[in-house]
């Protein structure tokens, strides 16, 4: 069986019945007449030149089998809200919003209806627009049909419909794409069969591949089919996700036990265009970080009531600006370990207990935003404004960083900024660096700290320049402190910890080999690995341990044939072995 991404370039006739020599090539994906096609599969046309994305016509996917329509997009309704809206402050969900129920989808529920239970039944934007169910979100995802990148046409098709052991065909009207001379696809000659079935629902594994070569060929698609709760208790599933660039908005919730783990940080792009313009709040209900109001949509990838997850070895961003998370993570006990995020304003928001080690956050101001508790080791984090505006209550700790880097971003900034909003403020909003390296903060640190933050807590211990030198200090603002090795050794020792940030939990996460040991030009063996707490190390040569071998580098003083054994108290893993010298 032939894999069901492999190109295939097919002559599409212009429809006035040029010659032969004036055919337009095309590469259409999945080929025509592929087999063992993800059923999550986008649709990809390939030209010569970069095509336009049209604003009439229509994409049509049929049933082969009786020539059921199954799926349309129609060109001629706008992707989504492009300008913002005015309308008076709503109020919020008057009970928690309901989690619970079957989780719905496209196949039997109609995008726009109302979750059960919200009362007042949410108000949409004005304007018909396009509009999925993603991850049992019933009221929908605007989203764009058709995206163009390069010389290449990506068409998203609505969520779920299409099924396992199904053969399809697609038809394209000429209006869906303009410029050479692209005159759609008719007929049934484009089709394509789905795999016969998925993997087991209680699988511990399934892969994501962009390229078509996994379980799934989005990551909203793994997501869709793995339990809520893994079979076993105590056990964890893993979503492994190939390299490769995935364009869509990824929404799942009240998921259990799941890692979601990337082949290589920098090769692993899950991204969308999406702000709080394109897919904002309904009119009538407002959103805002705190428990039971109605979820937000306005991020790029949105983990939503969900606990125990981990994100490991990938990069999530949106590339839409103005208030528009990368990630919005919601939940309890969640870890993101080696990730990196870009945003805009409000590029992270985190609510509930989480723990950040090795990220990268890159936002455009207020760029962590949420109420906490979140605790963050050898983190980097690049803000073009304030680096936070915290909104944690008296009833957990905000954020907390140890070891990590703040850089400024076209110009001085602040730290983090608390200021008197419509009224309100958060009075027990906590922000606390410790032996962190600061480059380019303003002298004051913080700023805009309203007369509403009657308790919060800005403190700083240690913080030093890019140079290694301590940053002067004399100028913070006077709401801060500045807190003493000796007078306060007893508190940054707290929160040095992160169990005592966290409300007890005490994060951990058995180990992920992020890169095999491969050997350097200086004769080194060099091991990537994840893991909380960090991972120790055991080298072997032939099988037997090499003395003193405890570290992620090994000098190789003999030929044979290497692994590492890397753990910690949650488990262990081995590497692949490595021939040197033979």
């Amino acid at each position: 069986m032939k894999p069901a991404i492999t190109a295939l370039s097919l002559a599409i006739a212009l429809a006035c019945a040029m010659p032969a020599a004036d055919a337009l090539a095309v590469e259409l994906l999945p080929r025509a007449g592929a087999t063992g096609v993800n059923p999550d599969t986008p649709l990809r046309l390939v030209f010569d030149s970069p095509p336009v994305p049209g604003t009439r016509g229509q994409v049509r996917i049929y049933d082969a089998a009786d020539d059921r329509l199954v799926d349309t997009l129609d060109l001629s309704i706008p992707a989504g809200p492009a300008t913002g809206r005015t309308a008076p402050r709503a109020p919020y969900l008057p009970h928690p919003y309901p989690y619970g129920g079957p989780r719905r989808t496209n196949a039997d529920t109609k995008p726009g209806t109302p979750t059960p239970g919200v009362d007042p039944v949410p108000v949409a934007a004005p304007g018909d627009y396009q509009l999925t169910i993603i991850g049992g979100f019933t009221e929908g995802f605007h989203f764009h049909p058709v995206i163009v990148r390069g010389t290449m046409a990506l068409v998203t098709p609505h969520h779920n419909l299409l099924a396992y052991g199904k053969t399809y065909y697609v038809q394209v009207d000429p209006g869906v794409l303009a410029g050479d001379g692209f005159q759609g696809i008719a007929g049934k000659d484009w089709r394509f069969t789905t795999k016969r079935a998925g993997p087991a629902r209680d699988a511990a594994l399934v892969t994501v591949s962009a390229a078509g070569d996994g379980d799934f060929s989005t990551v909203q698609g793994a997501l869709d089919h793995v339990p809520d709760q893994p079979a076993q208790p105590g056990k964890r599933t893993t979503i492994f996700v190939k390299n490769g660039d995935y364009e869509e908005i990824v929404y799942f919730r009240n998921k259990r036990n799941l890692t979601i783990v990337g082949e290589d940080r920098g090769k692993v792009r899950i991204h969308y265009a999406n702000n709080e313009v394109f897919n904002p709040h309904p009119l009538n209900v407002a959103t805002n970080e705190r428990p039971g109001t109605f979820p937000s949509r306005r991020a790029a990838f949105m983990a939503d009531n969900v606990q125990d997850i981990a994100l490991v070895n990938l990069t999530i961003e949106t590339t839409a600006k103005g208030q528009a998370e990368g990630l919005l993570l919601n939940g309890e006990r969640n870890i993101v370990t080696h990730v990196t995020v870009r945003g805009s304003g409000d590029a992270l928001q985190t609510n509930g207990s989480a723990y950040y080690s090795h990220f990268s956050l890159v936002g455009g101001g207020d760029t962590i935003l949420g109420r906490g508790p979140a605790w963050f080791r050898d983190c980097d984090i690049a803000s073009k404004g304030a680096f936070m505006w915290i909104r944690n209550t008296e009833a957990n700790h905000g954020n907390v960083f140890v070891g990590c880097r703040f850089t400024a971003l076209g110009g001085p900034a602040e730290i983090a900024r608390l200021p008197d909003n419509k009224g309100r403020n958060y009075p027990h909003a906590e922000a606390v660096l410790i032996d962190a390296t600061l480059d380019g903060i303003s002298p004051a640190g913080w700023a805009d700290v309203g007369a509403g933050a009657t308790h919060a807590k800005f403190w700083e211990f240690n913080s030093r320049g890019p140079d290694g030198k301590p940053v002067d200090t004399s100028a913070r603002h006077p709401r801060s402190r500045q807190l003493d090795a000796t007078r306060d050794a007893a508190v940054i020792a707290q929160y040095r910890d992160p169990a005592w940030v966290l409300g007890g939990w005490q994060p951990a996460l058995a180990p992920v080999i992020l890169a095999q040991p491969v050997v350097g030009q200086d004769g080194t063996l060099t091991v990537r690995a994840a893991g909380v707490p960090e991972p120790s190390y055991r080298w072997y040569r032939d099988g037997k341990a090499v003395a003193g071998a405890s570290d992620a580098t090994l000098s190789v003083r003999a030929p044979g044939r290497y692994t590492v054994e890397v753990s910690n108290g949650s488990g262990r893993a081995v590497s692949a072995p490595v021939a040197v010298g033979l």
